[in-house]
């Protein structure tokens, strides 16, 4: 007899049950303490489940709440009755109900005789502790904590900030070093008896009973007083999410369990039939000798907390939905946005689609409706042309509309006359390509038959809008790819930024560009702009148009005729 087992059960007592059964069958005594708030009732069925097993003792019971001085107790009680009631005990192993060994008893007696005055117990200073979950390290060994976090959370966090703010601090015993760890060790009976025994007890017990999850600090910390040989970490295998909420075993974890070669995990679910069958099987394959190593699973582990705190790029879900910041790629696919172009060319939309291959929408954030591609009335995804349920959630609108057209590149329109209230979403969003040719809204106000008092009106209206745009497309925070040309620098040669635009929309695509789309009539624009200088409006954003004079390119540049009236 070289190994006992101090279990600290609170739930699923038949499982637990099973597992103490098991132990004790191999030749392994083992301490039961069962939680003060279980049931008589439940006690009694347990208790008759294991009459008649020998080596299986149960010890006085304390309430035993999560962060609680209570589990700290239980495990003194229980380990004590283990180093009384069975001298021939050399190591002491800590486990709960949910606990399950992965690997035949006789493996874990030989791996400790092998190692007979080697404590198992994760221990780290506050300083190198990088898994604390809530924000408190070495506050836990200096504040006082009165309060249940889970039952008292606002009477919890308002005494911690009060003694931050009067600067409180509890005197730390001269001979202690904080350490934390896992709660679930094995320790040799002379470290044990040490900690248990020491003339000093009373101190440390009466310092932490106030000190926040003593289970996690009470042996990790005194363990350093009296061990000649720590190893810090655990043998029993415990995965933790980013919540700090423990990961529970299922019966599809099966290989993944093996695989870690650890000799107990935890949690198990209690219905998890086919591993309680398995690994309490007596002709349990052994596995070759192995060094517990929960280390080769934590690849796994990682890609599951990646995928709950980030998920699928451009797919929102609960947990990252209401957090900014958070989204993993606030769409799912590349998409291009253009400003200007709509009203500098007739029939841009038609002659895009045909360039690049790609589905060209109109202006999807138009006050009236979403002009999808082909004026269809609702699209992929069940997405409808209706701009209230548009405009309820815009960025939801973009998400879906992108998540649903995965794998075909979505162009669209915008302008001044559109729903800004897209423009911050369009300006962070890393997958926009936003190309934009100020003060092209100007051009249909040209072409219109308007009164000249309301359109310079509309236009001082529109030119405020697009400025605003502007200076968020500018702002340093901007990660969408943009590009911005002034009507003037833009019609002086629209090849060269048309081109760069396709090449960035195909990137494989070495087509070269042999016509432009056919561009609207600005004879005359120049004038134009110059009567609503006349007027009192200053048209700053459509760059230097002389007033008179032709602004359209010439007919050719590198001998190759423009399309242009």
């Amino acid at each position: 007899m070289s190994v006992g087992f101090v279990m600290l059960c609170h739930t699923a007592l038949g499982r637990a049950a099973q597992v103490a059964r098991y132990w004790a069958d191999h030749g392994c005594p083992v301490v039961i303490h069962v939680d003060k708030r279980v049931s008589k009732s439940a006690l009694r069925r347990m208790t008759r489940d294991l009459e008649g097993v020998p080596d299986i003792r149960f010890s006085p019971r304390h309430a035993c709440e999560w962060g609680s001085w209570g589990l700290v107790a239980a495990t003194q009680a229980a380990a004590a009755m283990m180093l009384h009631e069975f001298p021939g005990v050399r190591h002491v192993y800590l486990a709960s109900g949910s606990c399950l060994p992965l690997r035949p008893v006789e493996e874990l007696v030989a791996y400790l005789d092998e190692r007979p005055k080697t404590d198992f117990i994760e221990s780290v200073t506050t300083e190198d502790v990088g898994w604390t979950i809530g924000g408190l390290n070495i506050e836990r060994f200096t504040l006082r904590f009165p309060f249940s976090w889970r039952k008292q959370r606002r009477l919890f966090d308002g005494y911690v900030r009060l003694q931050r703010r009067v600067r409180y601090r509890r005197r730390i015993p001269p001979a202690l070093v904080p350490h934390l760890g896992s709660q679930w060790w094995c320790l040799t009976r002379q470290t044990l008896s040490a900690i248990l025994e020491d003339p000093e007890r009373p101190v440390y017990d009466r310092y932490f009973r106030k000190v926040w999850i003593p289970d996690e600090s009470y042996f990790q910390t005194l363990v350093r007083q009296v061990s000649v040989n720590v190893e810090s970490r655990s043998l029993t295998l415990s995965k933790f999410d980013f919540q700090g909420k423990p990961h529970i075993f299922y019966d599809d974890h099966l290989q993944l369990l093996r695989r870690s070669d650890c000799f107990v995990a935890r949690k198990i679910w209690p219905h998890a039939d086919k591993l309680y069958r398995i690994f309490l099987s007596d002709d349990l394959a052994r596995q070759p000798a192995a060094e517990p190593n929960p280390g080769k699973i934590d690849r796994l582990f990682a890609k599951a907390v990646e995928r709950r705190t980030k998920g699928r790029a451009g797919l929102y879900m609960q947990s990252r939905f209401p957090n900014l910041d958070w989204e993993n790629g606030m769409t799912a696919a590349p998409y291009s946005v253009f400003e200007g172009f709509s009203d500098l060319f007739e029939n841009f939309d038609i002659w895009l689609g045909k360039v690049t291959g790609s589905r060209v929408h109109g202006h999807l954030f138009a006050p009236d409706r979403v002009e999808f591609a082909g004026g269809e009335t609702v699209y992929n995804g069940a997405l409808s042309d209706s701009p209230a349920l548009r405009d309820y959630n815009l960025r939801g609108f973009m998400g879906n509309l992108m998540w649903n057209t995965r794998g075909e590149r979505q162009c669209f329109q915008f302008g001044p006359r559109d729903n800004q209230k897209i423009g911050p979403f369009l300006a962070r969003d890393p997958n926009a390509q936003v190309s934009v040719i100020s003060g092209a809204w100007a051009v249909p106000l040209f072409h219109s038959n308007r009164n000249f008092g309301d359109i310079r009106k509309e236009a001082a209206r529109l030119q405020k809008i697009e400025a605003d745009h502007l200076a968020q497309l500018r702002s340093l925070h901007v990660k969408a790819r943009v590009r911005i040309w002034t009507l003037a620098e833009f019609i002086e040669n629209p090849m060269e930024p048309l081109q760069t635009i396709i090449d960035e929309i195909s990137p494989r695509s070495s087509r070269r560009l042999t016509e432009a789309p056919r561009m609207s009539d600005l004879v005359g624009f120049g004038q134009f702009l110059q009567n609503l200088r006349n007027q009192g409006m200053q048209p700053v954003l459509m760059g230097d148009f002389p007033a008179g004079d032709d602004p359209r390119p010439s007919t050719t540049r590198r001998g190759r005729p423009y399309l242009v009236k």
